[in-house]
């Protein structure tokens, strides 16, 4: 952790020059963007003078809820500024609701002490279930409980969860430290209870047993953890929070995901929370709603305090007692728990009043200036992200933002919000609609590609192709769009492949890379997607008979012994993160794009000193295909999708090198490169077709054909090649060679 005494000293100004140079479209909404600065450094400094430092202020978990003391006497505090009375009841004292009462202090604030025992033990035991009581204004009684509550726990026969106090005698210790931050961020995001093919909840040690060396092995470098802060409603994927400080208790104790993390940092693997700031469960017994016995002790009361369509609480960002709060529960994560960094889940609905409901953002700037905007929110993400920064140079902090709202990701000293990345939410919007709406003939190339670039400069994004968004009931996976119902059938390795599940296989990959190479400056896999998981997921509910059927993830289909394609497509993951992680594409900010070709479904590009070329023909393989190269040499092939042992049919030669030739190519919006070479290069010398060789398949197999080394999948026919030429559909990667 960084001193926070050396944290950038702030102006009355930021410095807006390269972002107006970037994007000179801001330049009208100038004062607004200096007016959010102002309001920022006003917030901080007035937090500073009041609390001597955010490092204290932000340490609130540490003197709030329950604290035991040297002397093992335990402290209590809380904030409920509507209530009357306050007390503390539990197993300690025969759930006595009034033995125990707090001490009323200012602005709202109840405090109680409890002296050790004769024996010098804690008067509350580890692990003791406890409650609030909470009499209102009106002398009803409100069992609550406490929203520092480290620990909650709910038992089968049980509606609602409990307050468990959690003090273990011997706390785990961390003992590795947080890896480096990644150049080239490469997330792995991860749901700890349908991490298991067991039709069940599985745990946080399941997790660290079992999927961690998964992730080390696909190549990840970061995960990300959904549903950890603590949600009653399991099907709610953990977006509807009740208990902000504590780990949920389905997936094990807090120690067991101490343990989690800690290994994952053994491995090198960066852990991110998903942090839920933009809304809260509407629970009352076990959440924080009406907490005091009042409509707006931690949120908005009336309207302004309920998003209308997710029913649950918006919080009050202005309120004194929210922000030591929410900046605290982030700190918490931090030390308690040694996360890395944070997803920020709904960002969109916090940066607006209307919360992006009905809104289709076109991009026109006013939509994120004026009236509609929620600077309130605003001026908390700022202080957010310059306190995760400041304390933890090395926090990484991503926004799930579909507004496209400039400066997200810029730093707040020049007039951004602070964040690192901003989730590329429109690419899997796209991939999706394609598979639905357009044959493969009909794929637009130049539309793919600006889909993919179409991100606001010098601000980094999170590319991806699907995640968890996708996979649920209702919905589909790419796997599941591309090969449907044939993923039950028809993926072993045994048979020959269909004609859809030959497409599907060669399209799913070709897809992923894509979006890797060309969507982001970090890439972003939801688990089983890496190796195209056949179902959809739904949690138990009444609708499904409370069924955990589809409420998993099945790894078991990795098996060697079942020899399923799955196991190719989860080798070719692997191997694209691999190449990342050696040439390192992703953190680079140069990418030269050199061909978008309508008719021949060609896109090639340069990044990183890599070439990537990619034919999206529905039918046709080219030889001897030109096409422009950036630095002057020798390049050969480092990753290709034809390959065998990713489900292709093994149709180049990889110890093929291509040399640039001084012809020069025009590329991309007509221009000119100076170097150009041939892939593709065949004896045969053939574009297109020659006479088709499949001739229809039966439950039996292929007929007329023993060993298939056909590509394409038009109805047109099926096309024999040669053993060295640009395939259809097929991705080659070349790797430049210095000289």
């Amino acid at each position: 952790m960084a001193d926070h005494s050396e944290r950038d000293e702030f102006t009355e100004l930021p410095d807006l020059s390269e972002f107006l140079r970037e994007d000179p479209y801001l330049v009208p909404y100038q004062e607004d963007l200096c007016r959010r600065y102002q309001l920022f450094t006003e917030r901080l400094s007035k937090l500073e003078e009041a609390e001597g430092s955010f490092d204290d202020f932000t340490r609130s978990y540490m003197s709030y809820g329950v604290q035991r003391q040297a002397n093992n006497s335990l402290m209590f505090k809380e904030w409920a500024p509507g209530a009357q009375a306050l007390f503390l009841t539990g197993d300690f004292n025969d759930w006595n609701s009034t033995s125990h009462p707090y001490t009323k202090k200012e602005y709202g604030k109840w405090e109680l002490y409890l002296p050790p025992k004769r024996n010098k033990a804690p008067a509350i035991e580890h692990e003791t279930k406890l409650k609030l009581v909470v009499l209102t204004s009106e002398g009803e009684e409100l069992f609550r409980i406490s929203p520092w509550a480290k620990y909650c726990h709910k038992h089968v026969d049980s509606n609602t969860y409990d307050w468990i106090h959690w003090d273990p005698i011997r706390p785990f210790l961390h003992q590795h430290t947080r890896p480096k931050r990644p150049r080239s961020l490469r997330i792995y995001e991860a749901h700890v209870g349908i991490a298991s093919p067991a039709e069940e909840i599985a745990t946080y040690t399941n997790f660290t047993l079992n999927v961690l060396p998964k992730i080390k092995d696909l190549g990840y470098n970061c995960v990300q953890l959904m549903a950890i802060m603590e949600h009653a409603y399991y099907g709610s994927f953990g977006y509807q929070v009740t208990n902000f400080f504590a780990a949920s208790s389905r997936f094990g104790t807090p120690e067991d995901l101490k343990r989690l993390v800690d290994t994952a940092h053994s491995l090198g693997i960066t852990v991110l929370l998903d942090v839920v700031h933009s809304h809260a469960s509407s629970n009352t017994a076990d959440g924080l709603n009406k907490f005091d016995g009042t409509d707006s002790c931690f949120f908005h009361s009336g309207p302004r305090g309920h998003h209308p369509q997710w029913g649950s609480r918006l919080f009050n960002y202005q309120s004194w007692e929210v922000l030591r709060f929410l900046l605290s529960n982030l700190r918490w994560w931090m030390e308690e728990y040694r996360f890395d960094g944070f997803r920020f889940d709904g960002v969109s609905s916090m940066l607006y009043h209307h919360h992006g409901i009905a809104m289709s953002f076109s991009g026109g700037y006013s939509e994120y200036f004026g009236m509609q905007v929620d600077e309130d929110s605003i001026i908390h993400l700022m202080l957010s992200n310059h306190i995760l920064h400041t304390l933890y140079p090395d926090c990484i902090t991503i926004a799930e933002d579909v507004s496209g709202m400039p400066g997200l990701c810029k730093p707040v000293k020049n007039g951004g919000l602070g964040f690192d990345y901003r989730l590329n939410m429109a690419v899997p919007d796209k991939w999706i609609q394609i598979l639905k709406e357009l044959k493969d003939e009909e794929w637009d190339m130049g539309n793919i590609v600006y889909t993919l670039t179409n991100r606001r400069k010098g601000e980094g994004s999170i590319g991806y192709s699907e995640s968890h968004d996708q996979a649920l009931v209702g919905d589909k996976s790419l796997a599941f769009w591309l090969m449907d119902k044939e993923m039950y059938t028809n993926m072993s390795s045994l048979i020959p492949m269909t004609p859809v599940i030959d497409r599907g296989i060669q399209l799913h990959k070709m897809i992923r890379l894509l979006t890797h190479a060309l969507g982001g400056e970090g890439y972003l896999n939801f688990m089983g997607n890496e190796f195209g998981h056949p179902d959809w997921l739904d949690f138990p509910r009444k609708g499904n008979g409370e069924s955990y059927q589809y409420a998993r993830r099945q790894y078991n289909l990795l098996d060697p012994d079942n020899n399923l394609r799955y196991t190719q497509l989860y080798a070719f993951d692997r191997d694209m993160n691999l190449t990342e992680d050696k040439y390192g594409w992703l953190a680079s900010q140069k990418v030269l794009m050199t061909t978008a070709d309508e008719k021949d479904k060609v896109i090639v590009f340069e990044r990183a000193n890599v070439m990537f070329v990619f034919n999206f023909h529905p039918s046709n393989s080219y030889s001897d295909y030109r096409i422009a190269a950036g630095p002057n040499g020798k390049y050969r092939i480092k990753l290709d999708s034809d390959a065998e042992q990713y489900g292709g049919h093994g149709r180049l030669d990889t110890d093929t090198e291509f040399f640039t030739e001084q012809e020069p190519f025009k590329g991309v919006n007509d221009q000119w490169q100076p170097h150009s070479l041939k892939v593709g290069y065949s004896t045969a010398g053939w574009v297109g077709y020659s006479t088709p060789v499949w001739v229809g398949y039966s439950t039996a197999g292929w007929v007329g054909y023993s060993t298939p080394v056909w590509v394409g999948y038009s109805t047109a026919g099926w096309v024999l090649g040669p053993s060295r030429f640009l395939c259809s559909p097929c991705m080659t990667l070349l790797c430049f060679i210095h000289f």
